[in-house]
């Protein structure tokens, strides 16, 4: 039987860097029908059978040796589509990866049984014409005009303290769908996740699906089939929805785009929101990146043009938000509290939480750590505790639930004893600042608990810490946990209820009424008609850390929590009153401290404002790859330099951490494509001369310092 297109163009899934290219096989007679573009097949490649899909069936092939026959089609199911070939390969050539690393990420693996279920009918309800609340945010209501009209607007929303932002995205949704398109709705977890669902299911009914990692295998194909068979119209999702098979997108949306948890931890260390702005950009679908603070490289978006702000005049937003300010912030304040920049909770805090307890209304208490003293430093110098055996972080022990854990306290002397030696873990120390622990482990409490501290990597108990810099032997907290400080307020306020989430007992929501909720960032529970009051402690453990985001990620995570206080309602921030990020926080300005991030990047040469690669590696597999690149001009080479000492890398092999070093390239953005082409094909020869040491290529990476 001859037949009109016997060649079948596949995409083998190998790993090496040089073997990422199409190749050509024979279809056989009895596979015609089957083996079409999209579908599952296994090739043989090299001797061993591979996995692979068909992109194409051609009349006649480029290649003048023997073609080897297709092994067989998996199945007949069509799941890689047109659109998601492009998409696969912009983001393969943005990260300096593979295809099939980046296919890995983009299809669920098979489930037959599944896949063979006939799919349901799904009808939609009536979608309203108009949703009235978008018209609080300027030119709202003409961006949802033009989302039905399927012209592709992209904005960067900020939404408004007490907004039902679950209830907005799933209005633009139902707007897409409305003008016959689909819709894509990135969230950072799966509470967030079902939140939407379950705004999205009111207006579109069973058109809508969630799609996340914790899902089964048999669960996680259904609903990624029905999305591929149109049946679903809404995707719901964490970051590997982005490259869910949606048919004719119309709008990509992105909530809290600064979220650690959109960076992809597997090759090719993509990120949700820049795949998004790829996807969004080849099908010309609406893009919103959105959330109550906005990251550098949103505002780097909007300062483009590419994308348009989308906000509340400053009239609407000052009504919406609650009175927010931190302890000491005047000459007055301090003069009625002078210790109020000087103690984790003064005065002015204990005094707004009893007048909220006191109307019946709860109290928000955001801590940075769960636990009960989650980390601890030398007293004397500060130097983070390590173990000596694996210089991992040292911590004292703890459990999961709430109300328990394994070191006892006396209440009448607040002390924890370590080993059979008392680790104070309440008194101050001379700074004051943080409410830390430092005594001497030499010394003796009331509780006479032996409770060492205990490695967080390798479990081991250190009974006999001494500091490695300074060799003092006094601990000190360098957090106070939400455990602890649960306890604390406990105390403060009798016969108040305190609730905690955090951990692994996140609260979904609070009922109202009188009560205080500690929670650790990222798990405060909403409650019917906001809180009176939020604390929001330890600022200067978000702000202190080493890390070129630190104020940026600090101000979105007060936000989050300041956003559920009522607008009649009081904020505290327990940080320093002078620095800007708790000015943009005191005054409700996101853009204005995105616009001071922004312009500081640009000042020092990081990214948004320019394109990084980051190579991780020994000093001979660093090398090996430089020397296999041609560099375009312009590249700055920064380093090497050693990573910190007990740094956790993902290699594995002979090369212990003390060998890994890191090295920075940095290009203008213009140049950034040039980049990634250039260690591409560094990569290929690499892979071709089979080197096997340890490397990995990040480009733009999140935690660059």
């Amino acid at each position: 039987m001859r037949l009109d297109k016997p060649i079948a163009r596949v995409l083998p899934l190998l790993e090496p860097a040089h073997l990422d290219r199409d190749f050509d096989y024979a279809v056989p007679p009895e596979m015609d029908e089957l083996a079409q573009p999209g579908v599952r097949v296994r090739v043989r490649f090299s001797g061993r059978l591979v996995d692979g899909y068909i992109l194409e069936r051609l009349t006649r092939s480029t290649h003048s040796g023997k073609i080897m026959p297709l092994q067989r089609v998996v199945s007949g199911e069509r799941v890689l589509t047109p659109e998601i070939v492009r998409v696969v390969s912009a983001v393969a050539a943005r990260y300096a990866g593979t295809r099939a690393d980046v296919l890995r990420l983009a299809i669920p693996p098979r489930h037959a049984r599944t896949e063979a279920a006939e799919p349901k009918p799904v009808v939609l309800p009536d979608i309203p014409e108009k949703f009235p609340e978008w018209d609080r945010y300027v030119h709202g209501g003409s961006f949802l005009s033009a989302l039905r009209r399927g012209s592709g607007p992209r904005a960067a929303w900020q939404a408004m303290p007490g907004e039902d932002w679950a209830r907005r995205l799933a209005e633009l949704a139902a707007t897409a769908v409305a003008g016959g398109r689909g819709a894509i709705i990135m969230v950072p977890d799966q509470r967030d996740l079902d939140r939407v669902a379950a705004e999205c299911a009111v207006l579109v009914g069973d058109s809508v699906v969630g799609l996340s990692a914790g899902l089964g295998p048999a669960a996680r194909y259904r609903r990624w089939l029905a999305v591929l068979r149109g049946t679903a119209r809404v995707v719901v999702g964490t970051r590997s929805a982005v490259f869910a098979p949606v048919r004719d997108p119309g709008l990509i949306v992105v909530w809290d785009d600064g979220d650690d948890t959109y960076a992809e931890p597997r090759a090719p260390y993509s990120h949700a929101r820049e795949v998004a702005m790829l996807r969004a950009h080849d099908t010309g679908a609406a893009f919103v990146v959105s959330g109550f603070a906005r990251t550098a490289e949103a505002q780097a978006i909007v300062e483009s043009g590419w994308a348009h702000d989308l906000i509340a005049d400053r009239a609407t937003l000052r009504a919406a938000t609650a009175h927010i300010h931190a302890p000491g912030d005047s000459d007055i304040a301090l003069e009625r509290d002078p210790l109020a920049r000087a103690i984790r909770i003064p005065g002015t805090a204990f005094a707004a939480a009893r007048r909220a307890l006191a109307a019946g209304e709860p109290v928000l208490v955001q801590v940075p750590r769960r636990g009960y003293v989650p980390a601890l430093a030398c007293a004397k110098c500060r130097t983070p505790a390590r173990c000596r055996h694996c210089n991992g972080p040292l911590a004292l022990p703890e459990t999961g639930s709430w109300g328990r854990r394994d070191a006892k306290v006396d209440h009448g002397s607040r002390h924890v004893s370590a080993g059979g030696r008392s680790l104070d873990a309440n008194d101050r120390t001379p700074s004051g600042r943080d409410g830390a622990a430092a005594v001497p482990l030499g010394s003796r409490g009331s509780a006479d608990v032996a409770v060492s501290p205990s490695c967080r990597w390798c479990g081991k108990v250190e009974p006999a810490f001494r500091c490695g810099t300074c060799g003092s032997r006094v601990l000190r907290a360098v957090v106070i946990g939400a455990q602890r400080t649960a306890e604390e307020l406990g105390r403060a306020f009798p016969g108040v209820p305190i609730r905690g989430s955090g951990g692994a007992a996140v609260l979904d929501s609070v009922p109202s009424g009188p009560q205080v909720v500690v929670a650790t960032i990222g798990a405060e529970p909403p409650v019917p008609g906001g809180y009176g009051v939020a604390l929001l402690l330890d600022g200067w453990a978000l702000l202190g850390r080493a890390d070129l985001r630190a104020a940026e990620d600090a101000l979105r995570r007060w936000m989050s929590a300041a956003a559920l206080v009522r607008a009649a309602g009081e904020v505290l921030v327990m940080a320093e009153p002078s620095l800007p990020v708790v000015q943009a926080l005191v005054r409700w300005d996101p853009i204005g401290h995105a616009r001071h991030e922004l312009a500081a990047r640009v000042e020092v040469r990081f990214p948004p404002a320019v394109r990084l690669a980051a190579l991780d590696g020994t000093t001979a597999t660093i090398s090996e790859l430089l020397n296999a690149t041609v560099l375009p001009d312009g590249v700055e080479v920064l380093g090497p330099v050693p990573l910190p000492p007990g740094a956790r890398t993902p290699f594995s092999g002979d090369a212990a951490p003390a060998e890994v070093e890191r090295m920075i390239l940095r290009v203008d953005r213009h140049e950034g494509s040039a980049l990634s082409r250039a260690l591409v094909a560094a990569l290929t020869v690499r892979s071709s001369h089979r080197s096997d040491g340890p490397l990995r290529v990040q480009i733009d990476p999140v935690d660059i310092g």
